[in-house]
């Protein structure tokens, strides 16, 4: 396992820098567009496809863009023609990308995007319908901003429900701890919509459980590299007060394992969010208690398939109802009694979708807190 993880974090780090020296030459070096006039709304003519978001070294994005890549194989494309936009965790490149992309195509573009944080959402979504593109986003927007207002251009958003999942984990692992003990929690970006609701799925099970302590939470920025040294800090902060950790995501988890490790610890209770092969398997193996899977290859292929066939005019969003605008994606609990069978189900073979089948999987309309 420890071999695994290293192997992760060398490959991450090297995607890194490789994409950062490619870039220099790419489209993330094309200055920014002049502003655009906004167009009226009318069906695009074999639009271009793009996905953007955060990490190519991720599994959880190379699964989501491997959704992408499927519904573009789907309309008779090539995987070669879903254009990556990778923003490296950062909102300015992110608007600029897409703003790049724009202007290269003139706007005749179907976009799919995190928007890396939640305030980047607006001016993402402002931008492309001013170019008179179309976009679906998942993960991250502020509350204040839903498609119907933009317009059909903005065709959805999606996100997944993580606070009751996330508390599920924390109860697993609460009991593992049995029922006392400290824990920490490593986090994601502080103001991504999923690192918030999955630190309060935390803080709800502590409510239940009064002898189990939150000796500390930090964001790990969804960062395997960042998670190892923010582990190895924690245990030299705390000690053997620490009885379990709460992961954010199965990233984190790996840098926490190999923490743990590289300190002799090998029984420490851990938890994790995403559902992604390898640690699926720590799972089978009883490293990891319990992650979550939220689908994201379908998360992927029908936040794409949202856009295009909006922008070819196969569907008007407008006259959708508010629950096919902003919408739950799927989650599963994934735990040792039931690892194996999920991993045969959905991650030995990705099951076939129905590209068209929009909401099929999902979960229902978002509901915001008052």
């Amino acid at each position: 396992m420890s071999t695994f993880i290293k192997d992760f974090i060398e490959k991450e780090t090297i995607n890194r820098r490789n994409f950062l020296l490619a870039s220099a030459a790419g489209l993330t070096s094309m200055a920014l567009p002049m502003g655009f006039a906004t167009r009226a709304e009318a069906a695009l003519t074999d639009p271009v496809l793009a996905w953007s978001y955060r990490d190519r070294a991720n599994p959880y994005w190379l699964s989501i863009v491997s959704g992408g890549e499927a519904f573009a194989e789907s309309i008779g494309r090539k995987k070669e023609d879903l254009v990556n936009l990778i923003n490296e965790g950062s909102s300015e490149k992110s608007l600029a990308d897409i703003k790049a992309f724009l202007d290269k195509n003139a706007g005749n573009c179907a976009i799919a995007c995190d928007a890396n944080d939640s305030p980047n959402a607006r001016p993402v979504v402002e931008a492309v319908k001013a170019a008179g593109g179309y976009i679906s986003t998942i993960w991250n927007k502020t509350d204040d901003l839903h498609p119907w207002d933009i317009g059909d251009n903005y065709v959805s958003h999606m996100t997944w429900s993580d606070e009751k999942p996330a508390e599920q984990t924390a109860r697993i692992l609460f009991d593992a701890m049995g029922g006392k003990g400290g824990v920490v929690h490593l986090g994601g970006i502080a103001s991504n919509n999923p690192a918030i609701e999955r630190l309060n799925g935390l803080k709800n099970a502590l409510k239940d459980f009064p002898n189990i302590t939150l000796l500390d939470a930090q964001p790990a920025d969804w960062d395997t590299q960042k998670a190892n040294e923010l582990m190895a800090q924690f245990l030299t902060r705390y000690g053997d007060k620490i009885t379990g950790v709460h992961c954010a995501n199965d990233t984190i988890a790996y840098g926490v394992l190999e923490a743990l490790k590289a300190e002799g610890i090998e029984d420490m209770p851990v938890v994790s969010y995403d559902g992604n092969l390898d640690a699926v398997k720590l799972v089978i193996e009883g490293k990891i208690l319990a992650t979550v899977f939220t689908n994201p290859h379908w998360g992927g292929g029908i936040s794409s398939a949202l856009s295009y066939y909006a922008a070819t005019g196969a569907f008007k969003p407008s006259e959708e109802p508010h629950e096919h605008r902003e919408f739950y994606g799927p989650t599963i609990l994934v735990t040792h009694k039931d690892a194996a069978d999920f991993k045969a189900k959905y991650l030995d073979s990705v099951p076939t979708y129905d590209w068209k089948d929009f909401w099929g999987p999902s979960n229902g309309g978002i509901v915001y807190k008052s």
